[in-house]
């Protein structure tokens, strides 16, 4: 399995800390889930796909958000990734 290097939150600087605060903010945990810090390396291609993902993926639609998480599981689980 590939390793993807990260940004941690210590060491975000500049656009990628301001990415990082407005995730954590709206994050019921407050944090920046590992999927998403994949993509630490391009602050602007994080903060797009983040949008992305706050206005279709988790909104109620034609499906529910909890049927987005319940296939987005069983995707997972599927192809044995903890995502």
């Amino acid at each position: 399995m590939p390793r993807i290097a990260w940004v941690e939150d210590d060491d975000a600087r500049g656009e990628l800390a301001g990415v990082f605060a407005e995730i954590r903010d709206r994050n019921a945990r407050g944090q920046v889930p590992a999927i998403l810090r994949t993509m630490s390396h391009q602050p602007g291609f994080l903060a797009a796909i983040d949008r992305a993902s706050s206005l279709l993926h988790f909104r109620d639609g034609a499906l529910s958000r909890a049927q987005h998480e319940m296939i987005a599981s069983h995707v997972a689980a599927i192809n044995r990734c903890h995502y």
